[in-house]
This record gives structure tokens, C-alpha cells and sequence, in this order.
């Protein structure tokens, strides 16, 4: 039986000669810490995949239980829960990591794929340039796994493996934090290997709301306020040069976390105003995405000129044919409602 689709809506769409072309369709919810939908558009119910924008929360476990013990500093931190570019000060990172239990790189089961670096900054790798598993953007998220199964003296080979009592730590975080019984929990396989968990957008929303607070959390104390302010002091180790979680967080200055997933999935949570926003390109492409959410953020009152110029290199450039002649433009459709509208 063929699960239900999410019922998407428009957010973006090109133009060409003024006239729409392409439509990409969408959905977004707006939460706040108490879990009230504050606003949303299209389906903000049914679960779609979180991709790597579920990496605060996998780390969480990590922070919460070992972090003095580790000394992980900010820094750190960050990397744990980046998707990053594989540039020197994130592999050179994620080794050092992986030292302080004894472990290197032929411990990580992310994979190997060429560093981000290259394709999202339109540079061209060096010939016969070989990289290896640290390279992978993922390869924080991973050395913070296998740095929790050394805290919970399991072993670390398997670390993947959904009955792992790593990846059962992780499930208990995730349903703690977005409000879905653990039994409920979507699970899938991600691009990396790592188990990965789809949920309804309020729900991912939600969960970056609660990373917000100043008080400690009941069950994980002071590892989400660390987590989000780690991530928000250092989005270049998050990310790295020319990505979009860069640019929105350094827009926010110090205000806002943010964490895209792959596929289409972003989420962005205000420390000021205790508020969250999670949202899906249901084609899974990022600029509209992008041209999306600065759309939210526009009516949403979030953004001042000096925002708006550091969002502008999010946005995607007028279309130009092979003669160069400008022929349309990417603009936003989406309309946010209040969060009680069905």
C-alpha cells in the first residue's frame, strides 16, 4: 500500500516573458517552543524525511552525556552536526575528533564523494586528487556517533545499525524533542548510511523551537542551547564557503540556527523569539527552496535591509539565454497563513 503524499503547494516558481513556467511546490510550518503552529502552508502533517537537518539531534545524546568528558569545545560541536564542505579545517577536525577514542578515519562508514568545496563554489577539483572518508560532508555526524558508542561502551563497528545503542539513543532524542512516540517514528536509510527519520513539518519545527530556550531541557539539561549557539557561532564549520546554512546564519548574526537537509529540507529557528520554521521543496532543489524562505522570512517580519543584502546571494540569478539576454526570473508564490487555517 502506497503511503499518502504530502499534499504540497506552490512556494516558487520561474518566469519566462512574465508568465510562470516551472512551479515548484512545497510546504512550510512556523512553530514555537510550546509547539503552537503559528503559521503554514501547504502539509505540515505528513512525515517527509529530515536529511541532515536531523543532526542537532544526533548529536544531542553525545552532548548531553559526555561533552566535559570529551572537552569538546564549540567548535567541535558545530562539526558534529555539519554537512560540510570537506575543506582542511573540517576533515583536519573530524580526525581529531576521532583521535580522542583512539579511532580514525577506517572507522567511519559514511562513504567517500567528492568535497562539496568544488561544486558549490563552481571550482574544479585537482587532477588525480583522491580524497577519503573524512572528506565526506558527513563525517562529522559520524566521528560524533562513534564518540557516543565509546560513552555507552558499545562497540564501535556496527554503529549504524538501528538496534545499535547508538542509533536507539538518537530515536529517544528525536521523538523527545519533536513530540512523535518513538513507535510512530518514520525511519529510513540516508545518503550517508546512518539511519534517518521522517516527520511532520510542525513537528521538525517544533523540535529546532526547543533548541531556543535558555532553561535546561528535562531530560538533555544544557546540550540544547550548546548545540544551537555552537552551531550559530561557527556556520562556516557547519557548512563552509558558498552554502546557503553560511549565509543564513551569518544573516542572522547570532540570532538564528540553521540546518539544511538534503533534498529540499531547511530549518532555521530565531534564539529572540523562541521560533522555528521548517520547510520542504517537494522536488528536493535548493533554489527555490531558498527563494522560498526568504519569502517567509519577509512575512515574517524577521528581516531589516542589512538581512535582505546577506540573503541576496541565496537568491538565484535573472535566467539568461546562450546570448545572454535576460529572460525571466525565479519568484516566490508561497503565502503564509495562520497555523489554525486547514
Amino acid at each position: 500500500m502506497t503511503p499518502a503524499l504530502p499534499r504540497h503547494v506552490p512556494i516558487a516558481a520561474s518566469f519566462r516573458g512574465g508568465h510562470p513556467e516551472n512551479i515548484h511546490y512545497g510546504s512550510f510550518a512556523v512553530v514555537n517552543a510550546a509547539g503552537e503552529l503559528l503559521a503554514r502552508t501547504g502539509d505540515v502533517d505528513t512525515p517527509v524525511f529530515t536529511r541532515s537537518a536531523l543532526k542537532p539531534f544526533q548529536a544531542m545524546p553525545l552532548i548531553a552525556r559526555a561533552a566535559e568528558r570529551l572537552r569538546l569545545d564549540d567548535a567541535d560541536i558545530a562539526l558534529l552536526c555539519a554537512s560540510h564542505n570537506g575543506e582542511p579545517m573540517h576533515t583536519e577536525r573530524a580526525a581529531a575528533l576521532l583521535a580522542r577514542i583512539g579511532a580514525d578515519e577506517s572507522a567511519l562508514a559514511c562513504g567517500v564523494h567528492e568535497p562539496y568545496v568544488f561544486r558549490f563554489n563552481g571550482l574544479t577539483p585537482p587532477a588525480g586528487a583522491r580524497y577519503g572518508a573524512l572528506h565526506h560532508n558527513c563525517s562529522g555526524k559520524h566521528s560524533g556517533m562513534l564518540l557516543l558508542a565509546d560513552a555507552l561502551g558499545a562497540p564501535l563497528q556496527g554503529y549504524l545499525a538501528t538496534d545499535h545503542p547508538v542509533q536507539r539513543e538518537i530515536a529517544h532524542c528525536v521523538s523527545h524533542f519533536s513530540g512523535v512516540p518513538e513507535h510512530a517514528l518514520v525511519r529510513g536509510i540516508d545518503g550517508c548510511s546512518a539511519p534517518n527519520i521522517a516527520l511532520p513539518l510542525r513537528s521538525l519545527a517544533h523540535a529546532f523551537a526547543r533548541l531556543t530556550p535558555d532553561t535546561p531541557d528535562s531530560r538533555y539539561g544544557t546540550a540544547p542551547q550548546r548545540i544551537a549557539r555552537a552551531m550559530s557561532r561557527h556556520p562556516d564549520l557547519v557548512s563552509g564557503r558558498g552554502r546557503n546554512d553560511l549565509h543564513l546564519m551569518q544573516a542572522g548574526r547570532g540570532d538564528w540556527v540553521s540546518k539544511v537537509g538534503a533534498d529540499g529540507v531547511q530549518a532555521l529557528a530565531s534564539f529572540s523569539r523562541g521560533i522555528a520554521i521548517a520547510a520542504k521543496c517537494s522536488d528536493g532543489q535548493l533554489a527555490p527552496l531558498m527563494v522560498a524562505l526568504v519569502a517567509a522570512l519577509e512575512q515574517l517580519g524577521w528581516l531589516e535591509d542589512t538581512d535582505r543584502e546577506a540573503l541576496a546571494r541565496l537568491l538565484p540569478p535573472p535566467l539568461k539565454n546562450a546570448a545572454g539576454v535576460e529572460v525571466g526570473d525565479m519568484r516566490a508564490v508561497l503565502e503564509l497563513k495562520p497555523g489554525t487555517c486547514s
